[in-house]
């Protein structure tokens, strides 16, 4: 938690109060399902959490923004950023029932009015988005397969519409297909060994009607 304060010195009593429960809701959660590994489950802040909060560091998100969290597990990145984005909508997916339960239980004991949680293929869903947000779940040409035809003509947002993603390692053959991804290295904003090679990829994509 201190690492969380330490790098977001600005937030509410109501947001530090939601970034203290996750511990216990967590750990609670993982008693009965697995959602994260047992040995990560003492790192939630800094290998889960913060590391959710990076996208916060390339794009801060006006309000009214819309974000679908692709294959956000138990809640990651969607659940740290909708509590720093009060005023942003966001839309968390996952193809596992029981993950997409444990986000709804989190999501209601946070009291978090912007999270909307459903079990459901991305390719299955409907309507567009500012930023479509994700945890490395696979590859980049095939997530962008997924979710091309999702993303909003209007822009709002110093970066342009499109996919903010978190991955590690040498994405060089990855994103050879993608001349604008531009990658940002996380260890530049968090000193933590975990971060060493971590990375925010933003790809920019357009509208398709």
């Amino acid at each position: 938690m201190e690492e969380i304060l330490k790098h977001f010195p600005d937030l509410t009593a109501v947001q530090i109060a939601q970034f203290e429960k996750l511990d216990q809701l967590y750990r609670d959660w993982n008693a009965k399902i697995n959602v994260i590994s047992r040995k990560d489950i003492d790192q939630l802040y800094t290998n889960h959490v913060l590391h959710s909060l990076a996208i916060a560091k390339i794009q801060k998100f006006e309000p009214g923004t819309y974000v679908l969290d692709v294959g956000t597990g138990g809640g990651f990145p969607g659940i740290p950023l909708a509590i720093l984005f009060p005023e942003t909508r966001f839309y968390l997916i996952d193809v596992i029932l029981k993950k997409i339960n444990v986000v709804k239980a989190v999501a209601e004991a946070l009291e978090l009015k912007n999270v909307k949680a459903e079990q459901i293929r991305a390719e299955n869903v409907k309507g567009d988005f500012d930023f479509i947000v994700s945890r490395a779940v696979t590859n980049m040409p095939d997530f962008v397969s997924w979710i091309k035809d999702k993303i909003k003509k209007q822009q709002k947002h110093e970066l342009k519409n499109g996919i903010l993603y978190l991955k590690g390692g040498d994405l060089t053959a990855e994103l050879a297909d993608f001349p604008k991804a531009t990658q940002f290295d996380i260890a530049d904003f968090f000193d933590a060994d975990f971060f060493e090679t971590k990375k925010v990829v933003h790809l920019p994509l357009k509208f398709k009607s």
